[in-house]
């Protein structure tokens, strides 16, 4: 059986909802059934296209922790979210790609909807290779809290 394209439907799916009332929600919550743990922080796409990607996620009761600010790891997840986004929409046909490392810098307290945006290479071919992609998230007044590096790993699909 042939490997599926996870690309192309990623590809076709948000292509097809970004201009529709509620499409981000919605492709935020297709996002969160692929990837469970995703899922948990309720992420809404607010644009995808190649080389960026701006993902929100708002605050709630399940994602703070106990100084009422947002958890480190939904921030985290969050911009990994974000990344993997930005990374696969951009990719050539026939590709997948890995995360292998995520470091994050927490510079403010989050607290309100944050807004996380990663603007990425593009690759050219699916030839093995790594690339390290920014996030950086930011609160409702603009505030950074947090830069996020996402090492990505890229090779070609396999049959």
């Amino acid at each position: 059986m042939p490997a599926v394209d996870q690309l192309a439907i990623l590809q076709k799916t948000w292509d097809g909802l970004k201009h529709l009332p509620g499409g981000g929600l919605i492709m935020g919550r297709i996002v969160g059934r692929l990837a469970p743990y995703t899922g948990t922080i309720k992420p809404e796409v607010v644009e995808l296209r190649r080389g960026y990607g701006c993902v929100q996620m708002k605050d709630r009761k399940k994602v703070r922790n106990h100084l009422q600010s947002i958890h480190a790891i939904a921030l985290m997840n969050l911009a990994e979210a974000c990344s993997g986004l930005a990374f696969t929409y951009s990719l050539p046909e026939r590709t997948r790609a890995i995360l292998t490392g995520l470091e994050i810098e927490y510079v403010k307290k989050a607290r309100g909807t944050l807004t996380a945006e990663c603007y990425c290479m593009i690759p050219e071919t699916n030839e093995r290779s790594e690339y390290e992609l920014e996030v950086v998230t930011r609160d409702a007044s603009g505030d950074v809290v947090t830069r996020a590096n996402a090492h990505w790993l890229v090779g070609p699909l396999d049959k």
